[in-house]
């Protein structure tokens, strides 16, 4: 006899034998196997819902970009033009102040122009060196905060506005002052920028680029107006500025031991007690300079009431060794904040201008 074939449910699914299953007193009813299935369908997709809120939870929220009115964006641009640090500007009354050649109306015309000119070249490098520094500048503590970093001014306005002026400024040399002045601009500008591209990063060689830029500022003055410059006025005014910048450098890099190569990656090449050493040196040859011309003779024979050149070595001296005291703590990272917020500074240097003024006019 052939064996029954087994009893096929629903779906053809084999069934279990009649004595294997179980009493229909033991079975759920029919409409609780459909509720404990309808549960689980539930819980599933109660599940799927609990995964997609824990997805969606966990992505960075996307956040819309910030709408920066006309006002604000101007006064972003501003911001990087740093006004602070037109106070460098001011070098360009330099050579004609040492010769005596300040108080004439054509003179004072022709400097506020030169200071205007040489202020627009650095507001040019500031914008294109924010652009793009702009994602070292956000791991600065206090650089983060700059216009181009925070967000405030687009990268590519500043690209823009930076290469305008760039343009703009030595034609504009060009047409309205020497010649020379208009060469000077465009050397300027070439050395700051191929300085943002590539010379900061060459040891000792960024010192020598920034520190030339001051000595570009105190020539200009002497060049728009046809005035020749001293061989003692250039040895005080480059390492002057070499001290100046050099002790930036040292602040910087006592601020920001541990982290240096966040922000400005040279920082790392550079050890302390070398950029002590530079500061120092430079601090020696400027005063060095400056004496060697007071003590030089000069002017009218006897003209002056008092001494007034040497004297003045007096007050000079006195301002480098207050700058110093600075300098030594770490804290002359901002050169213009040093000399416009320390007060006894200021009233050494106000008491220097005096005394080299007389001593210029012979009085």
């Amino acid at each position: 006899m052939t064996e029954a074939a087994p009893l096929t449910g629903i779906a053809g699914v084999p069934e279990a034998p009649l004595h294997e299953q179980a009493p229909l007193h033991e079975q759920a009813p029919l409409h609780e196997q459909a509720t404990h299935h309808g549960q689980a369908t539930h819980h599933g997709q109660a599940t799927l819902h609990e995964q997609r809120t824990r997805r969606a939870r966990s992505r960075p929220p996307r956040l819309a970009p910030p709408r920066r009115s006309p006002g604000a964006l101007l006064t972003g641009l501003l911001r990087t033009a740093r006004p602070k640090q037109w106070v460098k500007n001011v070098l360009v009354v330099a050579a004609p102040a040492a010769a005596g050649k300040l108080f004439s109306w054509h003179v004072l015309t022709e400097l506020a122009l030169v200071f205007a000119l040489f202020t627009a070249c650095a507001a040019a490098v500031y914008l294109i060196n924010d652009a793009r520094d702009a994602d070292a500048d956000r791991a600065h503590p206090t650089k983060r905060h700059r216009p181009v970093a925070a967000g405030q001014v687009p990268v590519p306005v500043a690209y823009a506005v930076g290469g305008t002026l760039a343009v703009l400024a030595p034609a504009a040399a060009a047409w309205l002052t020497q010649p020379l002045v208009a060469a000077l601009l465009t050397a300027y500008l070439g050395m700051q920028l191929a300085y943002c591209v590539s010379l900061k990063h060459v040891l000792v060689v960024d010192l020598v680029v920034v520190t030339t830029g001051f000595l570009m500022r105190a020539m200009a003055g002497g060049l728009a107006l046809g005035i020749p410059l001293s061989r003692w006025f250039l040895i005080t005014t480059g390492f002057g500025a070499l001290f100046m910048v050099s002790a930036k450098r040292y602040s910087e890099a006592v601020q920001m031991a541990g982290k240096r190569g966040a922000t400005r990656a040279l920082l790392t090449e550079y050890t302390t007690g070398y950029l002590r050493f530079v500061w120092q040196l430079a601090a020696g040859v400027a005063v060095l300079g400056y004496c060697l011309w007071a003590l030089e003779e000069g002017g009218v024979p006897h003209a002056s009431l008092l001494p007034w050149r040497q004297l003045s070595m007096v007050a000079f001296i006195l301002a480098v060794l207050r700058y110093a005291v600075f300098a030594d703590r770490g804290t002359a990272g901002e050169p213009e904040e040093v000399v416009l917020g320390d007060r006894a500074l200021a009233l050494i240097g106000l008491a220097w201008l005096a005394m080299y003024g007389l001593a210029v006019a012979n009085w």
